[in-house]
């Protein structure tokens, strides 16, 4: 266990000038808060750091003063930084005659899932591994005035610059679609990635591996291996954190938008998981469909059920939808199958053993606040398995056919994702019982979480595009 003299120890071992405190604001960004290493001492990990939480746009409690409590377990050298700083993340606490965890909070409201889960006697713990889809660019620009409207992104690699003459031009584009898997001199961003990795490494995230993805616009992507619930929430915002970060520190800008490129693939999130219980796998039967179990089916039944509103979780930005379309291997139906990235829940052939029997929920994408999505993920699992919902009963597959090519009468009988944000807003208003069962999720948090994402919607919806001048301009 990590201690005050754990932490005095390694400041002096690296000549730790500043600790820095980072903690989640609602949308999922972190903040931080940076003091002398001279001012550190036992009682930060007592009372806490003081701010106010209505500027991270959390609802209102009596007092808008909250504390942050560091986890010293996560103290690291933070490698971008000028001057040396040990880095802590932690837990937000209500300021009172003892400090009681903010239920708003995001790590907070992940820990009473993971709670909840072992309550009910359904499971010890959740295994997830997400996959980290981005875009690498060479630079961005974008404004939105009331007389102008626009973003322009580029990276050396796209195709639109194969007839750019200049001196820098080596011709080695990437078409449109064409970069999965793509090898160098194409992919520019080979020594970028594997860096990335290592600073992950070296901040406890293993990974699993990484490739330029199909975008040939500069998509590339991180998997990171299996780990617990709440742990992989703590790294999925230490991998975005260094994502950004060593682009920047090379010259270059990432971003996890879901649809950044128009007519090109989008970045997804996809969130392998599996269940354990006295440390073996539930998820595994070697007789059932896939070699899934009958509780794997149950918890997929939850998923499918509860999906539409997972959305508003999962899928959080009016951006995100714009990859929810077909022809991009993002799916768009509500189904399950084995091999199938069609599918909403695809079943990987290749993961055979107990141990490794999962599957992979493909909508998500990392605009989501990843402690609300993933608990959000597991409350509709539970469900699942609670109520028995059985998704082939259901008529939720298996689809084991590419559901793009369906004929239209068919696709007409087959429940569709929904199509914005706004929907996934509605869907999220009517069904929610089954996150807020034993308090994981507070009410509360729910109607701030639609008020405020229903204004991003309004505000949006209310800004001329330019393919509006486009269509519309000389009518």
């Amino acid at each position: 266990m990590v201690n005050t003299v754990d932490i005095k120890k390694l400041c002096e071992e690296k000549n730790i000038r500043m600790i820095d405190f980072k903690m989640t604001d609602l949308d999922g960004r972190w903040r931080h808060i940076t003091i002398p290493v001279e001012r550190f001492n036992d009682d930060i990990f007592v009372y806490g750091i003081g701010f106010d939480g209505s500027n991270y746009g959390y609802a209102a409690v009596e007092k808008s003063d909250m504390v942050f409590i560091p986890d010293p377990s996560t103290a690291v050298v933070d490698p971008f930084t000028e001057v040396p700083t040990l880095t802590m993340c932690g837990d937000v606490c209500v300021i009172g005659k003892e400090n009681t965890p903010f239920d708003q909070y995001p790590r907070n409201v992940a820990l009473r899932a993971m709670d909840y889960m072992k309550a009910e006697d359904i499971a010890d713990d959740m295994l997830i591994g997400p996959e980290f889809e981005f875009h690498l660019f060479d630079n961005v620009s974008y404004m939105v005035e009331q007389n102008k409207t626009a973003f322009t992104v580029d990276t050396r690699q796209a195709a639109w610059n194969s007839g750019k003459e200049s001196a820098d031009n080596a011709g080695y584009q990437v078409p449109g679609k064409g970069g999965y898997h793509i090898a160098a001199p194409h992919d520019v961003a080979y020594s970028l990635r594997s860096k990335m990795c290592m600073y992950m490494e070296d901040w406890g995230v293993d990974v699993k591996y990484h490739h330029h993805e199909v975008g040939g616009s500069g998509q590339m992507e991180i998997e990171v291996e299996l780990g617990n619930m709440v742990d992989m929430a703590d790294k999925t915002m230490i991998i975005k954190y260094i994502i950004k970060n060593a682009a920047v520190q090379d010259g270059r800008t990432a971003t996890f938008m879901p649809k950044p490129i128009y007519k090109e693939a989008g970045n997804g999130m996809h969130v392998h998981m599996l269940l354990m219980k006295d440390g073996e796998p539930i998820f595994y039967d070697e007789n059932g469909y896939s070699g899934l179990s009958k509780t794997a089916h149950y918890f997929i039944g939850g998923l499918l059920k509860h999906v539409a509103s997972l959305c508003a979780f999962t899928n959080p930005s009016t951006n995100s939808f714009k990859r929810l379309v077909p022809g991009y291997e993002a799916p768009v139906t509500i189904g399950y199958a084995t091999s199938n990235r069609s599918a909403v829940i695809r079943i990987p052939a290749y993961a055979k053993s107990p141990s490794s029997k999962r599957f992979e929920l493909r909508n998500p994408d990392a605009t989501a606040n990843p402690y609300y999505a993933y608990a959000a993920i597991l409350m509709a699992g539970l469900d699942g398995i609670k109520n028995q919902i059985d998704p082939e009963a259901h008529g939720w597959g298996p689809y084991d056919c590419n559901l793009y090519d369906l004929p239209e009468e068919e696709k007409a009988k087959i429940q569709s994702l929904p199509k914005t944000l706004d929907e996934a807003l509605d869907a999220l208003e009517a069904d929610h019982d089954y996150l807020t069962a034993g308090g994981v999720f507070p009410e509360k948090l729910i109607e701030i979480w639609l008020k405020r994402k229903r204004e991003e919607c309004l505000e949006i919806s209310q800004i001329p595009h330019p393919v509006e001048f486009q269509k519309y301009y000389d009518l």
